[in-house]
């Protein structure tokens, strides 16, 4: 799905109420495009443990406009199976970064400094 508001009347559909019931929650979910506007946002939010932060921020449930209590969890679920059509780990995404030497980089100059000013 291309836009939040679209994953938010699909939860509509499915666990009732209407889209601003779920809105926050999607939104949350694709806050990761101000940074990456394309697919690898995703790597962000759209797996297992993104599901579990969206329960940490949102809480456990939330009640939607009919009275019923929805479980976070899987209305993360859903987003990311209608974008991605399954929920993979977080270390699937990591798995297909590319290392480069300097994502492993140690003993900066800053490092040494930060070393220099503990001994005194």
């Amino acid at each position: 799905m291309a836009h939040a508001y679209h994953h938010a009347v699909s939860s509509a559909k499915r666990f009732g109420g209407t889209p601003e019931d779920y809105q926050a929650i999607h939104d949350w979910m694709d806050a990761s495009k101000v940074i990456l506007a394309d697919f690898r946002h995703r790597a962000l939010r759209h797996h297992a443990e993104g599901c579990y932060a969206a329960e940490a921020l949102f809480g456990t449930t939330i009640r939607n406009a009919a009275g019923r209590n929805v479980p976070v969890r899987q209305i993360a679920e859903q987003h990311i199976l209608e974008d991605l059509g399954r929920i993979p780990s977080f270390a699937d995404w990591v798995r297909c970064i590319r290392p480069e030497p300097w994502m492993a980089r140690a003993g900066t100059k800053l490092d040494a400094e930060a070393a220099r000013h503990a001994e005194e």
